[in-house]
């Protein structure tokens, strides 16, 4: 009886599955491509690519060559990529259903940083220390030992004292944390804590153009905003409300202003507050030493008149400053109640 003929390498090529080919690729692409692959996927990923690699077995050339001929293809056929949130949404959606990729957009849209731990160390000291206070001091620990010091420094400030002291004593004895227990954590925070600071983070129309309009000079506001409210009052409003002024700065602590100073050109200063009420004024001046202020009011007189339009750049600037800062947790703007506070 003559020998069977081997099945045609097209066919044995389509029983290959897609994860199967992710194996292959990054057996075929050499160990150092690969390694960088690998830094980019979280640890289920690389387990499972892991397992797959172990039992792959032997490969021929002409599968090999078929992959990265599709690979290669499939590249090619894009043209140029546009690579936004939209687009990855859509890709997802195909592939794992609309249920599963909410979450995981979600947790893309919280605070930047590729692992659970990165994004931390983005998320302001109040926010964390609130989620924290009703974790076990050895969670706390844990968590505080995984992000830099100066910020797990401010956490602490901000849990209740006897909670503080306990997270202490627990960080001293803390030894290696086991990596199902760090998972574990890890899952935790990336499911209960970042989805839903992601949420909280999300934002409406009225809060964009709010931004928009901050960005606008004087005589551009007032000709939009005088266009919105005659379409629609309620929304300019709310607008309004939303929008961040120069002004609005008399809302930073004295500590705050301090920091916002030693991050501001002194001729820009000088430029926006001959335009800002006399309470900001003396806001700024009172945080300055004698001399600074002396000098600053001098400037400030030397100056003459001076152009709307540049007073307008200049206290955008600074603004611009302050929500940079208020991002990073080094400022703190209070909203019109003293215990209310604006995130940026």
């Amino acid at each position: 009886m003559a020998p069977q003929p081997p099945k045609e390498t097209k066919d044995d090529y389509r029983k290959i599955s897609g994860a199967q080919k992710a194996a292959m690729f990054l057996m075929a692409i050499g160990e150092e491509a690969a390694v960088k692959l690998f830094a980019m996927m979280d640890d289920d990923e690389i387990r499972e690519l892991s397992g797959i690699m172990s039992s792959l077995g032997q490969v021929n050339a002409d599968n090999v060559e078929r992959l990265f001929s599709e690979f290669a293809e499939q590249v090619s056929a894009s043209g140029a990529l546009i690579g936004n949130y939209d687009s990855t949404e859509r890709l997802l959606v195909k592939a794992l259903g609309k249920g599963r990729v909410d979450g995981i957009m979600e947790e893309i849209r919280g605070p930047a940083g590729r692992t659970t731990w990165d994004k931390l160390g983005n998320v302001s000291e109040e926010i964390l220390a609130n989620f924290l206070k009703n974790e076990y001091p050895q969670t706390i620990a844990v968590v505080l030992s995984k992000i830099k010091s100066d910020h797990a420094a401010r956490v602490l400030m901000n849990l209740p004292e006897e909670l503080s002291i306990e997270v202490i004593m627990r960080m001293i004895s803390m030894e290696s944390v086991k990596k199902d227990v760090m998972d574990g954590i890890e899952k935790t925070l990336r499911m209960e804590f970042m989805s839903n600071l992601a949420k909280r983070a999300s934002r409406d129309s009225h809060e964009l153009l709010a931004e928009i309009f901050n960005n606008f000079d004087r005589n551009a506001e007032t000709k939009f905003m005088g266009k919105l409210e005659e379409r629609s009052a309620e929304s300019a409003e709310r607008v309004r409300a939303l929008m961040f002024t120069f002004e609005d700065l008399k809302k930073i602590d004295k500590q705050g202003i301090q920091t916002l100073l030693r991050g501001i050109d002194k001729d820009k200063l000088a430029t926006a507050l001959k335009g800002a009420s006399d309470t900001l004024k003396e806001l700024f001046l009172s945080n300055m030493s004698e001399r600074a202020s002396k000098i600053l009011r001098e400037d400030m007189e030397s100056m003459g008149p001076v152009r709307i339009k540049d007073v307008d750049e200049a206290q955008m600037a600074i603004v611009g400053i302050a929500k940079d800062l208020a991002a990073k947790g080094e400022i703190m703007i209070a909203g019109d109640n003293a215990d209310e506070q604006l995130i940026y």
